[in-house]
């Protein structure tokens, strides 16, 4: 199959949904496929997650795509994207998030190129954008296919429009049989670590709050956050004014993620929404036990209370994160037991193969739909 894959942008450093879509265009090109990713990053940018070498990709150089789109780029995009395309011929078209594929819904018009919608938040992001919200309705006029992450947000489309919506799970990041040392060094501090892009939904503000009202129960312990985004700097200064500079740490992305888990001794989500927690599988399958929100989708898809991790409530949210953060930092034999938990499940529902695979068959049934 021919396929071109769009995103906003692939330079900018982290973000799960870039991550997916660097594992899936290389693995189906691995397998054979043509594959052309198109970004608006600046021309001569390089994917901050490396695309494999038989993977085109072409970035149109359109607008600051670390800043929100206006109407004069949005308009630029769709015709830079129309002219691209038109001139690749694709059997089909992936746009990743809908900064792309409502941009596309305009691009391809009259083209006769199946379109694929592949969504990566859940209904909960949509809260505070009210116009991203008007149009995210119009998806199911928009695409042939609405590709989802996990049953749970599936549900949450309307039972009408179902049968455009399939879900395919993201792949999962392992250095197969490495484990976390839930122990650590003697002679160093123990990481509490949390991964994902500095941004309101992963509520990072939260979870600094609540490691300030444990930090001098736990003095052997760091919090480690890994990612960045547009509240780094509203981040650095609440560290700041909290004299925290030298027990939480903000130390940006990284391309070897696995690296991370293998040198915590604890994870944390503080998300109060995720589509899938990305992070939350690739932490269980490298045997570090998790703390979550019981009320989070995608975290309570993974995290079996007291099996792998503690799933939390409470009407003071920062509170109760806190007590459960510090009953397994001083309890290092509950760590291990949680730590300990099968994670061969996670390991067969999120293969990179096994997603692949359902790849393969989402963009082959749209290129040639099945008889009713």
């Amino acid at each position: 199959m021919k396929i071109v894959f769009v995103i906003k942008a692939l330079s900018s450093e982290g973000g799960g949904a870039e991550r997916v879509l660097v594992e899936v265009a290389s693995g189906l090109a691995r397998r054979g496929h043509s594959v052309t990713v198109v970004t608006s990053d600046a021309i001569g940018a390089v994917s901050f997650y490396p695309l494999d070498p038989w993977v085109r990709q072409i970035n149109l150089g359109i607008g600051q795509v670390a800043h929100k789109t206006n109407a004069i780029e949005a308009l630029k995009r769709v015709f830079a994207m129309r002219r691209v395309i038109a001139n690749i011929k694709p059997d089909v078209v992936v746009g990743f998030m809908n900064s792309s594929y409502m941009l596309l819904f305009f691009a391809l018009k009259g083209l006769q190129i199946p379109l694929i919608a592949s969504e990566h938040v859940g209904p909960e992001y949509y809260e505070t954008r009210p116009l991203q919200r008007f149009l995210s309705h119009f998806m199911p006029l928009v695409a042939e296919k609405i590709v989802v992450v996990t049953e749970q947000v599936k549900i949450k489309f309307p039972i009408k429009v179902h049968g455009v919506v399939s879900v395919i799970p993201n792949p999962v990041c392992f250095e197969l049989g490495s484990r976390a040392d839930l122990c650590g060094a003697t002679d160093s501090p123990k990481i509490l670590l949390a991964i994902g892009s500095l941004n309101e939904g992963k509520n990072h503000r939260g979870l600094i709050a609540a490691f300030h009202q444990i930090a001098d129960a736990v003095p052997d312990w760091n919090l480690r956050i890994v990612g960045e985004g547009e509240l780094r700097a509203e981040l650095d200064a609440l560290i700041r004014a909290l004299h925290f500079e030298g027990r939480v740490q903000l130390s940006g992305a990284t391309k070897e993620i696995w690296n991370e888990y293998l040198n915590a001794q604890l994870f944390v989500s503080s998300s109060t929404y995720e589509s899938f927690g990305l992070v939350v599988a690739e932490a269980l399958i490298h045997g570090l036990p998790v703390v979550g929100f019981a009320d989070c989708p995608g975290i309570n898809l993974l995290v079996r209370h007291n099996e792998n991790g503690l799933l939390v409530d409470g009407e003071d949210r920062v509170h109760a994160l806190a007590k459960a953060l510090e009953s397994l930092m001083l309890d290092t034999n509950e760590r291990s037991r949680l730590g300990s938990a099968p994670a061969d499940w996670l390991v067969q529902q999120y293969d990179i193969n096994y997603i692949l695979d359902l790849w393969e068959q989402l963009l082959h049934d749209c290129i040639e739909p099945q008889p009713c």
